[in-house]
């Protein structure tokens, strides 16, 4: 098993789910970081009552992928070795967290990313699980990943991940909401660092769950995910910035940790 493993929780006005997600987060392992991404109901009180995490709040919105940056930098400075990320929604089991410190315990691997389409995105129970324009949109992006980067995905969205920490300053996540896993995956595969999927439940509790503004409409997410993709690949090919070791430290978190 990994020394000294870390599970982050970003939270964004999760109140009927965030204590019991982080109830079966505590059977499994010991530290725990949430990152409260500017709550506006009920969750920030929630979190001020929980006991035996790190809370990390941000005074305002900022989006997933900026919480996800937030818990990076928290997960080097403290000196963790794996980072696990799920999400508050309830749609990650916390059960599956052992398996994800069994494959990173093999050491082959720089990030473990959750699949929920391991048998592909048209199985009877894909179809029947995830909204439909959910699928499209990421077979879609997920093809055009695998083609262009040499990837081998199935899943490129699932947030249920781990990510072995000395590796983690080797990114520069700029794109702070939804589109960050293609920035991520842009990122990874310019670096060479080693992916390996494992299966984790496909399971939407909400199919009518918002992203928000422009982003609720399949047309312009999926166009907003191509922008990012493009902007993130010329990005790569004009950066003159080495590539570090994963030995190098990585840099602090600069988040409020109200907790530790």
């Amino acid at each position: 098993m990994p020394c000294k493993p870390l599970v982050a929780v970003p939270v964004y006005n999760e109140q009927s789910n965030v204590g019991t997600v982080l109830d079966a987060v505590r059977r499994q392992v010991r530290d725990i970081l949430v990152v409260d991404d500017g709550s506006t109901d009920d969750t920030p009180a929630l979190l001020r009552a929980l006991d035996g995490a790190h809370v990390i709040t941000h005074p305002e919105n900022r989006g997933y992928g900026a919480s996800l940056a937030t818990a990076f930098r928290f997960a080097a400075r403290r000196g963790y070795d794996w980072l696990i990320t799920l999400d508050a929604d309830g749609q990650h089991e916390a059960d599956h967290i052992p398996e994800f410190l069994e494959a990173a315990a093999l050491g082959d691997a720089d990030i473990i990313s959750g699949t929920r389409y391991a048998d592909g995105h048209d199985t009877p129970q894909a179809r029947q699980t995830a909204p439909p324009e959910r699928r499209r949109i990421n077979r879609s992006i997920t093809a055009l990943l695998n083609r262009e980067l040499g990837l081998s995905l199935t899943d490129t969205f699932c947030g249920f991940k781990a990510y072995r920490v000395a590796v983690l300053s080797r990114f520069d996540i700029t794109v702070p909401g939804y589109a960050m896993p293609i920035q991520l995956w842009v990122q990874a595969a310019r670096l060479g660092l080693r992916v390996r999927e494992i299966p984790v439940q496909l399971r939407y509790l909400d199919p009518n769950r918002h992203f928000g503004g422009l982003l609720d409409d399949p047309v312009a997410r999926l166009k907003h995910y191509l922008e990012v993709y493009r902007a993130e690949t010329g990005r790569a090919l004009l950066s003159a910035t080495p590539i570090r070791t994963p030995a190098e430290p990585c840099s602090c978190c600069d988040g409020r940790d109200v907790s530790s």
